[in-house]
């Protein structure tokens, strides 16, 4: 199995498990910090508490590691968290972006844009503009796992845009067998 936190953070796209190319700059490091909370054998872990580790990956990922920027992704993470889960609205991330910018380059007759952002909120603020474009990108297609137990988050890249468990081999597998499980009790029951 591969380590949540182990993403490309490049703008190109790249192929993701299973074969899907990732179609939004940074959707994968987005997953990593969104997925950096999970259920581990029914405990809810967060895998930026122990500092030291957190601050090797902010920096492996582009980051400077630093504490500074280490409270500004989970503090991220937390309204991202939210606004996925509906629990807060999209406006709730504009501190994130206060006094951010991106500046234009041309070269090569091409246009690059740079982000202008302090670097202790640089991680921060790529994870807010992942968010926005895959939420432009493909609306409605970053959700909560539906497995209430599961604290992880899922891109839906199904055709029907159906996909409700973070992984049909864990958290599918568990849902499809308690609906069972009840229907079996509920029949012997009656």
């Amino acid at each position: 199995m591969y380590n949540r936190l182990d993403y490309n953070l490049s703008n190109e796209s790249v192929w993701l498990e299973g074969g899907i190319a990732d179609t939004v700059p940074d959707e994968g490091f987005l997953l990593a910090v969104l997925n950096s909370t999970p259920v581990v054998d029914g405990v809810p872990a967060d895998d930026l508490a122990d500092p030291v580790r957190a601050r090797a990956w902010l920096a492996s990922v582009g980051g400077v590691g630093t504490d500074a920027e280490l409270r500004q992704v989970r503090q991220v993470r937390q309204v991202l968290q939210a606004v996925v889960r509906g629990q807060q609205p999209p406006d709730a991330l504009a501190p994130a972006l206060q006094g951010v910018t991106r500046v234009p380059a041309l070269t090569d007759g091409q246009i690059t844009w740079t982000l202008s952002a302090p670097p202790e909120r640089q991680l921060a603020v790529r994870a807010v503009l992942a968010w926005d474009a895959l939420a432009r990108h493909s609306p409605g297609r970053l959700r909560p796992c539906a497995n209430d137990e599961c604290r992880l988050f899922l891109i839906d890249r199904s055709k029907a845009n159906a996909a409700r468990w973070c992984s049909m081999a864990v958290c599918g597998n568990r849902m499809k067998a308690r609906r069972h499980y009840q229907r079996f009790r509920n029949a012997q029951a009656g």
